[in-house]
């Protein structure tokens, strides 16, 4: 990796937009062989367009200034120094603080980099390989050795070379991740999930696979997609548009004698013409406000789920085991989001859509009808 003045003209440039492709790829090896690091820059990035209609950085030393200055400002809030929002900023003020904070952004920048606490494991299972995994309660944002960036839900994995050397870019996916990639004609990015394969040029879509889940979903945002069976080379390929959802049954409904934790490639030999549908979404809803991309957003959404079903994904937002004491509260249905609320807060907003009792004995939920 470079000297921390050669990183810092990456994070600029790339930040920036200006970035050729080789040094985006140099920027995103970087990160990766520091995840700390790749914290930071995310953070940096998000801050980085704070009304920027009237930045104008004109050489690489005013664009280091800003990464620096903004370094501070991610300080500051991790620490709970600044709240913008409770505190009233506008960004002509939060300009000003930025400067006088920069000279300490310069000695802390190194520390930052270092301490920052990661929620995710990242595992080398390889010389070639890398795992990122996800535990329950936690999401997390990572970037690919080729600068694409995937967003992993909670009790998520996903493996791939971190080289990324070969003609094709591929990874494996176990539960849930957002993808924004890079484009690179000569490279084809594939993600395979659930016995399926997702091939791509350059696009941002949503997939879906948990193994104890028996939906298989891939959502598409922008560009082309194309879904192919990884086990039937017979079966025609699929092609997404922006807007569009694959949805795939595991399963026939009818079919009580197969469990929801079978085997992935099991799973795979059952799909077929008849178990899968494509749905066209509502295009005038915002990327922001879609259920299927929510909890990138940090949300958790739902329509018509019953509570099984819900229960599955409670567990995983929360890092919690939820008992159902009967079987008839498992089919009671819930709509609506959660985002900000606590366990038990979010029990109670769900009381008040359906009767029912439930008990918190520390990371477990017991449920039972209401009598």
């Amino acid at each position: 990796m470079g000297s921390p003045e050669q990183i810092w003209v990456l994070m600029s440039r790339c930040l920036s937009g200006e970035a050729s492709v080789e040094e985006q790829q140099a920027l995103a090896t970087a990160l990766e062989s520091q995840p700390a690091l790749m914290q930071q820059y995310e953070m940096m990035s998000r801050l980085w367009n704070i009304n920027p209609s009237d930045q104008h950085p004109i050489n690489e030393e005013s664009k280091i200034n800003r990464i620096l200055q903004l370094s501070a400002v991610e300080d500051a809030l991790q620490h709970g120094n600044i709240n913008l929002r409770e505190q009233g900023y506008r960004p002509r003020r939060l300009r000003k603080r930025l400067k006088h904070m920069a000279i300490a952004a310069i000695i802390a920048l190194p520390i930052l980099w270092l301490g920052t606490l990661q929620k995710e494991k990242i595992t080398t299972t390889a010389s070639t390989s890398r795992e990122i995994i996800v535990q329950n309660g936690s999401r997390t944002r990572t970037i690919l050795p080729d600068g694409s960036t995937v967003f992993l839900n909670a009790g998520s994995k996903i493996s791939y070379d971190k080289n990324f050397n070969g003609p094709l870019r591929e990874v494996v996916l176990l539960g849930e991740g957002f993808f924004d990639v890079v484009k690179d004609p000569q490279h084809p990015f594939i993600v395979h999930a659930g016995g399926i394969n997702i091939r791509v040029l350059g696009t941002s879509f949503n997939v879906k696979s948990y193994p104890n889940d028996r939906i298989f979903e891939t959502t598409l945002i922008h560009g082309l997609v194309q879904i192919t069976s990884a086990n039937d080379k017979k079966q025609q390929a699929i092609y997404l548009h922006p807007n569009q959802k694959f949805i795939a049954s595991y399963f026939d409904a009818s079919d009580d004698n197969n469990e929801e934790g079978s085997d992935e490639n099991e799973k795979a030999s059952n799909l077929d013409n008849k178990s899968f549908a494509i749905k066209i979404l509502d295009s005038t809803v915002k990327e922001t406000e879609r259920i299927e991309t929510a909890w990138v957003y940090n949300r958790l959404e739902f329509r018509g789920e019953n509570f099984e079903a819900l229960a599955k994904k409670l567990e995983r937002w929360y890092n919690i085991s939820i008992r159902f004491e009967d079987d008839a509260v498992k089919k009671l249905q819930f709509n609506g989001s959660l985002e900000k609320e606590t366990v038990e807060q979010a029990f109670t907003a769900l009381q008040t859509a359906a009767a029912f009792n439930f008990t918190i004995k520390g990371h477990e939920i017991f449920i039972k009808t209401f009598k």
